[in-house]
Order: C-alpha cells, then sequence, then structure tokens
C-alpha cells in the first residue's frame, strides 16, 4: 500500500513513537500528521516518512474534525 492522503500511520520514531496519526499531506520525503488532539488540524506535524510505518487503514478526510479524528483513530487502535 501506497502512502496517501487519508492513510492511517504509527509514528516508530521520536516523542510521538507509538501513536496512530493521519497523513494530511505529503511534501517530498515528509508528511504531515495529524491526531485530533496533540497534533490538531491546523497544525499539523511534519514528519520524515522513514519515521512512520503504514498500516492498512485509511480514514476520509472531507469535513473531517479534530474531534472525528480522534474518534476514528481510537476505534482504530483498540482502545474505546
Amino acid at each position: 500500500m501506497k502512502l496517501k492522503t487519508g492513510s492511517v500511520v504509527a509514528a516508530e520514531a521520536g516523542r510521538d513513537r507509538g501513536g496512530l496519526f493521519a497523513v494530511i499531506g505529503i511534501d517530498g520525503d515528509r508528511c504531515l500528521i495529524a491526531d485530533g488532539k496533540s497534533r490538531k488540524l491546523k497544525s499539523p506535524k511534519r514528519k520524515n516518512i522513514k519515521h512512520i510505518r503504514l498500516t492498512n487503514s485509511m480514514i476520509d478526510l472531507n469535513d473531517i474534525t479534530d474531534k472525528r479524528l480522534r474518534n476514528e483513530l481510537r476505534k482504530l487502535s483498540g482502545s474505546e
């Protein structure tokens, strides 16, 4: 599976290691990730694509809010 906008990824390095994030943009060898809590949609984190692991999940980012993003990622992580 290729990295696309809306892909769900797991951070493998850095302070956010182990967390699930949604890719909201791609910029060369970096991507913009957000989780709706520590990294809001308005201020995403730039992360090197070498430091993330792609999952098989996708999230539709059309008309999404931070709260809805948090809930979707919580469902995917299995900690409801």
